[in-house]
């Protein structure tokens, strides 16, 4: 402990020490001259009586602690004024990271993507101190939502987003299997223009300019997750993408940015990105341009170039188990905040100033009684 303003006790206590000793010299001053009033003589017996010195000695004890009293919350009071603290050391930023889910909102993921939607909520629900953000892309990319900590609105989000996942799936088990408009019956018409409907909100931000540009464009949709990190270039909180897409780009001119680009964006600014691919029962051979295993390794390679994860959802490992995975993997890479500041400790004097003057109200209460 050490006292941020010790003048005070340098100069109270010698005033005090000076007070009390000029209040002792007229005491015995007083005490022993006479100031008037009547003189008695042969007093001797009547302070040999019992009861005369009982209240003698109740009086010099009382006085004694009166005097202990005030001197004691006079001290307390002039160490407060000094201001005692403490130097303490707080480690924060344990729990100091960004995350964005970056989804490809194609509807040949809707199941992987429901799956992972599903079990960061939980995830979400559990966080203290971190940052959540998800970003969503087809052919462009959505900011879904910024990257906050207000938990409640994250979780609002993501059930929005597993409800436009249950229509790509009745869209797709329903009507995925037409190439054109004119080959659905004019009696499933009507719940095809629904579905659309419903998912128009947020299919119109993520397929602008699709008829000219394709779909799945993956590396644009990294990329662009990447630059939605607030303060990029010097920010001290640990940065994670959780990617979830079948890397299946159908482009139909050449992307701004391609996946190994993206990856390397992500390793400059030290972005780890741990990337969720969909097993075989969920690849879409039908809709697919590129095979699974070229899909597969491909984006294998370039997610590992950020120093993540790569991870193949299916029988073997369930989507529980790679969010499981990632937040163990990711807690040993977080960074720590050390913060050394001064802190009052008013405890002691505040208790010793209440004691004494307790004492000396006390004592004095029981004088005049």
């Amino acid at each position: 402990m050490t006292l941020l303003h010790p003048f005070f006790l340098y100069i109270g206590l010698p005033v005090f020490a000076a007070a009390a000793a000029a209040v002792l010299l007229i005491r015995k001053h007083r005490k022993e001259s006479f100031r008037g009033g009547l003189r008695a003589a042969n007093t001797q017996l009547l302070r040999e009586l019992p009861e005369y010195k009982k209240l003698l000695l109740r009086y010099r004890i009382l006085s004694v602690l009166l005097v202990l009293g005030l001197l004691l919350s006079m001290t307390a009071s002039l160490l407060m004024l000094a201001r005692p603290a403490s130097r303490r050391t707080q480690v924060s930023g344990v729990k100091k990271r960004d995350i964005f889910l970056c989804l490809d909102v194609s509807y040949s993921l809707y199941e992987l993507n429901y799956d992972l939607v599903d079990t960061l909520e939980a995830v979400v629900a559990g966080l203290e101190g971190d940052r959540f953000g998800v970003s969503i892309y087809n052919t462009s990319t959505v900011l879904y939502v910024p990257m906050t900590d207000d938990y409640d609105f994250v979780i609002e989000r993501l059930e929005e987003l597993k409800g436009y996942f249950l229509l790509q799936k009745d869209y797709m088990e329903q009507f995925g299997s037409y190439s054109y408009l004119s080959e659905i019956p004019e009696e499933e018409l009507e719940r095809y223009y629904e579905l659309s409907e419903e998912m128009s909100y947020l299919e119109a931000g993520t397929l602008t300019n699709n008829y000219r540009r394709g779909s799945s464009l993956i590396g644009e949709g990294l990329a662009s997750c990447l630059f939605n990190f607030p303060h990029l270039e010097d920010s001290k909180r640990t940065r994670v993408i959780i990617m979830a897409t079948d890397n299946d780009q159908q482009d139909l001119t050449k992307p701004v940015v391609e996946l190994p680009e993206a990856a390397d964006l992500c390793r400059g600014h030290d972005v780890t990105v741990f990337g969720v691919f969909p097993g075989q029962d969920q690849f879409d051979y039908d809709q697919a341009e590129a095979d699974y295993d070229r899909c597969l390794s491909s984006m294998q390679e370039s997610i590992e170039k950020t120093g993540g994860t790569f991870y193949v959802a299916g029988t073997q490992l369930s989507v529980p188990d790679i969010v499981r995975d990632i937040e163990r993997q990711e807690a040993m890479a977080v960074n720590t905040v050390s913060v050394t500041r001064m802190v009052d400790e008013p405890q002691l004097p505040a208790v010793l100033m209440a004691l004494g003057l307790v004492l000396s109200a006390v004592s004095a209460a029981l004088l005049k009684a």
